[in-house]
């Protein structure tokens, strides 16, 4: 594609070219011209772009599970690491370096100098594409269900995204009408015009298939959902011991969700893990049995362990706030607490209890016993009933799918419009400060819009992230004045 005569170029080009061309001597003189190729290299570099971007906007929206993730390669590497730390930084860096070449490259074209892309970029472009679709590639394979999370996040995120579309599609207006004046062939031309044409007409239309719960009348916001601590408040102590059970208390919850097993004389206490490595001090204390059932250890076994010095080795979750001085020393002094020890505390604290109760392996004493001895638990503690729901291991698999733990704000808002009555989260602490959604787009005036839009199918069916409402239906429904109900039985 012919280019306009560079001593029209003001003299900042140079730099401009030296950057994306890495020629530092003097500029072309004379016609400059952009080959097919650089055009080729130009199209891979803007797909370099939108990958990039996909990408950290898909580590945004998944950051709500990465906890999960770093507790499933945990079990299977056996060393901890938040790889929050490690996918969003790339993400960042990769969507940085891709906008800075396609700037480049645009005021490049601006001020009519060849788009001679340099041979270290196009490594580097290479890479960033490999990198980012293998990343995408291990999403689909490992990690399937998070696609309809993305369904759902969209309804959070599309009207803003919609606003940053129209605002780049109009500051590409100029470059590409002057594309379109300085292509001297028709093909060229009509490949321009039909491509921002058709980009402006999906971009324009979009509206129209934009849904969300959050786009409602003023007084059609229903209440705040009710808080479920998943493990307690896992991002302030330690997951599943007493002190988790206090600052969930403290931070509004009204549930605290848990894991029983049973040790191998009887007695259930709570672990979640079938291993106790990532938990506990297992490894020092009991180091030929570290990698052992939970279920395996007897109950003075397990009060030999801390449950609470690891938290503070390995941080399970990037940007909890710090501990104070006297937290630090009570996390230091975690223990294996018991299933009675908990009914006991969460009585006194006026919290119920919803856990999940772990069938132990084939050879334990109480594989088949194990729900009475967690009955009689339960019943000899004088708890009142309504206080306490708990659910045999055949049925776990299904409320983790309907009942995912959450810890986003925005999600927690979309879910607010949407009429969750309850949600599981690990960060009680923040989604117990707000007052309201953190957007809410309301119509004063002209014709009322319709009611709040549900949640979407797949969402409601819980496959990543969401159908937080409806969580435990199959085992207690309920609907107050009209709202989708998932208390757990309180």
């Amino acid at each position: 594609m012919a280019e306009s005569p560079s001593r029209y170029a003001p003299a900042g080009a140079g730099c401009l070219l030296s950057l994306y061309s890495c020629r530092w001597g003097q500029r072309p003189k004379g016609k400059a011209q952009t080959s097919k190729c650089d055009c080729v290299w130009l199209g891979l570099l803007a797909v370099a772009f939108v990958l990039s971007l996909g990408w950290l906007y898909i580590g945004l929206v998944l950051f709500n599970d990465l906890h999960n993730l770093n507790e499933f390669l945990f079990r299977c590497w056996g060393h901890w690491l938040d790889w929050s730390l490690v996918l969003l930084p790339v993400a960042s860096v990769l969507l940085t370096y891709s906008s800075l070449l396609l700037l480049l490259a645009l005021l490049l074209h601006l001020c009519r100098q060849p788009l001679h892309l340099h041979w270290l970029h196009k490594g580097l472009l290479l890479l960033s594409v490999l990198l980012v679709a293998a990343t995408l590639v291990g999403l689909e394979i490992q990690w399937q269900e998070e696609w309809r999370s993305l369904h759902l996040s969209l309804q959070a995120t599309a009207p803003f995204l919609h606003i940053g579309a129209v605002t780049a599609l109009t500051l590409l207006a100029w470059p590409a009408a002057e594309a379109f004046y300085c292509a001297q062939r028709r093909g060229p031309k009509v490949l321009i015009l039909l491509l921002f044409t058709g980009a402006a007409l999906a971009i324009y239309l979009a509206p129209l298939g934009i849904s969300s719960p959050c786009l409602m009348e003023y007084g059609q916001l229903p209440p705040k959902p009710k808080l479920v601590g998943h493990r307690g408040a896992p991002m302030l102590a330690p997951e599943n011991t007493l002190m988790s059970l206090r600052k969930t208390a403290e931070c509004g919850a009204s549930v605290f969700e848990t894991d029983v097993m049973v040790s191998s004389d009887g007695v259930p206490f709570l672990m979640h893990d079938e291993r106790l490595d990532r938990t506990t001090d297992v490894a020092s204390v009991f180091p030929a049995r570290a990698a052992g059932h939970s279920s395996d250890f007897s109950w003075a076994e397990l009060k030999q362990l801390n449950a609470g010095t690891w938290f503070l080795e390995r941080p399970p979750f990037w940007g909890a706030r710090e501990l104070s001085s006297p937290e630090r020393q009570e996390v230091e002094n975690q223990t294996v607490p018991s299933l009675r020890e908990l009914l006991v505390a969460a009585a006194t604290l006026n919290l119920s209890i919803m856990f999940d109760l772990r069938r132990p392996p084939p050879n334990h004493t109480y594989h088949h016993t194990f729900i009475n001895c967690t009955l009689d638990t339960v019943l000899s503690t004088r708890v009142p009933p309504a206080m306490v729901l708990w659910l045999p291991d055949e049925d776990r698999a299904e409320v983790q799918l309907r009942a995912p733990e959450l810890r986003q704000p925005w999600l927690f808002s979309l879910l607010w419009c949407a009429g969750a009555a309850s949600v599981t989260t690990n960060a009680c602490q923040l989604l117990q400060q707000l007052a309201h959604p953190l957007w809410l787009i309301v119509r004063t005036v002209g014709f009322p819009l319709p009611p709040p839009l549900p949640l979407s199918v797949p969402a409601r069916r819980g496959l990543g992230w969401g159908a937080i409402n409806r969580a435990v239906a199959k085992l207690q429904p309920s609907s107050v004045s009209g709202r989708r109900e998932s208390r757990l039985a309180l």
